[in-house]
């Protein structure tokens, strides 16, 4: 599953009473529906604890399965994330928070801005490409998590550097001043369903950096494959005075924002907007 723990629609335990039954609904490894009763006998627990079970289902009577159907609930309660993103640092963001997801590349390029195009429009319309991409090739149903971020600065959109001489450029830039740092984020339910469209703004503000500072950090060539020639959790921590927002962000994923999300797709409501 995505989530480590998944309630029904209420928020409570996935569970609801037929009459005077109480009901808990299981799905098996086939996706078949099975109730176990709220008096568990030593099978029962066997059953719950068992790894040939699968996931704690929404629990609802009976009369409502057929209504609801089988899809709904595997659906439901046997997501699996996949991640359109080979980066090291949204990759380890993810497995630390305990997300189950797998590693899928887009391998899209992400070209530039479009004359005129805000960053955070910019941003997501990347992100959004990420995952429509990934989602096309993927089984119908697959939730597909796109990313983006991108460092602006005065009107300036600062992706990864092409260079040394690019990289050095950025961080002249960026001397001692307050920059965004943008991560959009896009979930697809396969084949192309948008689910969310969302992005995440952080404020960072750089010391004032000398021309062998910023020499030295090139030569380490940490800036490469980095928005705005820097990694908040590298050796350009020590260049960082303020931060104002999500940290994880600017690392590359604003953790929080994509477990809102998914927790809302769980709880069966959709949506798309913005979040800064």
């Amino acid at each position: 599953m995505v989530l480590p723990a998944m309630r029904g629609h209420s928020g409570s335990r996935m569970s609801s009473r037929c009459g005077s039954a109480r009901r808990i609904c299981f799905l098996n490894r086939e996706g078949k529906i099975f109730p176990i009763s709220s008096t568990f006998g030593v099978s029962q627990r066997r059953i719950l604890k068992s790894r040939e079970s699968a996931s704690l289902a929404y629990c609802v009577p009976p009369a409502k399965w057929l209504e609801m159907g089988q899809r709904h609930f595997y659906n439901i309660t046997r997501m699996k994330l996949l991640l359109a993103s080979n980066s090291p640092r949204r990759i380890d963001l993810l497995r630390n928070a305990g997300f189950d997801f797998e590693v899928i590349p887009s391998g899209i390029d992400e070209g530039l801005p479009i004359p005129g195009e805000f960053p955070e429009d910019y941003a997501r319309r990347v992100a959004r490409s990420k995952a429509l991409h990934v989602a096309a090739h993927s089984a119908a149903g697959s939730l597909v998590l796109g990313a983006d971020t991108i460092v602006t600065i005065g009107g300036l959109i600062l992706g990864k550097p092409s260079g040394p001489f690019d990289a050095t450029r950025m961080l002249h830039l960026l001397s001692g001043q307050t920059h965004e740092v943008i991560t959009a984020i896009c979930l697809v339910r396969a084949p192309d369903e948008i689910v969310a469209l969302k992005h995440e703004t952080s404020f960072v503000t750089f010391c004032e950096l000398s021309d062998d500072e910023i020499q030295d950090y090139v030569d380490s060539r940490e800036p490469f494959d980095k928005a705005g020639a820097y990694a908040i959790q590298g050796l350009a921590s020590k260049f960082v005075t303020h931060i104002s927002g999500c940290y994880f962000n600017v690392v590359g994923l604003p953790v929080s924002l994509v477990y809102e999300i998914l927790k809302t797709v769980i709880d069966g409501s959709q949506e798309t907007g913005g979040r800064t």
